[in-house]
């Protein structure tokens, strides 16, 4: 549609790596200082900014069914929860994506494979936050092993009225991540349909990973989004020159 405030997803470089859908997604968001962000971007990108500010985001997520290439989900190791903190980044050319300050799940093997290709998983101990009769909430509770790190966080989706404000989209509509690994920077790609977003509305709030990735925010979050979720497909990585 001719208003519809989300980009076109670009074309996956082939072949597709790996398969998966993300669930009951929450994200919340805060905005930091341009200059805190850029220490931690690998070279070859910088913050990408909105409205002035760079952002640090707290999501939770359920991790259902990944798989290598197209094939089925990997039984058990394939479908945990997830729960990350992130920054936004964005190439010379234009090409946004996220870079990872930390990712906590309880599949150790998953961990262990993840931080060998450079992507900075942790182990830990989580939960998610069903919703139920008595408590409408939704989100998700972690404690690290090593370091003992916590987070416990849940929302409630405010109306029935999706969130398509431009910032939400910036915050959500991301194709790819940059990671550093062996000396150099990556770009691994990722499509999947728009995140249907709801605004939402903070229950709980207690969090440490964002503190522990060396980010310093206070109050509550700027922006709280919701979303039931989406499939997603990863491609071939590609080395940014």
């Amino acid at each position: 549609m001719a208003n519809d405030p989300w980009p076109a997803a670009p074309e996956l470089p082939r072949p597709v790596i790996m398969d998966q859908r993300w669930t009951d997604a929450v994200f919340l968001h805060w905005r930091i200082p341009e200059a805190v962000a850029a220490k931690f971007m690998p070279p070859g990108v910088v913050p990408d900014l909105f409205d002035g500010s760079a952002w640090v985001g707290l999501i939770g997520f359920r991790m259902q069914g990944a798989g290598l290439g197209h094939g089925p989900g990997i039984p058990y190791f394939g479908s945990f929860n997830e729960i990350n903190v992130r920054l936004y980044s964005r190439e010379a050319d234009g090409t946004r994506g996220v870079v990872f300050l930390s990712l906590d799940a309880s599949r150790l093997a998953v961990v262990l494979a993840a931080r060998v290709a450079g992507i900075p998983y942790v182990w830990s101990r989580d939960r998610f936050r069903a919703t139920n009769l008595a408590d409408p909430s939704t989100g998700y509770s972690v404690r690290r092993f090593r370091g003992g790190a916590r987070s416990d966080f849940a929302v409630v989706p405010e109306s029935d009225a999706g969130a398509t404000d431009p910032l939400s989209v910036h915050l959500t509509a991301r194709f790819g991540l940059h990671t550093r690994f062996r000396g150099k920077t990556f770009y691994v790609p990722n499509t999947h349909t728009p995140w249907p977003l709801y605004p939402a509305r903070v229950t709980v709030l207690e969090d440490q990973l964002v503190a522990a990735a060396g980010i310093a925010v206070s109050g509550p979050p700027d922006s709280v989004l919701f979303s039931p979720g989406v499939r997603t497909q990863f491609g071939r990585p590609r080395v940014l020159d």
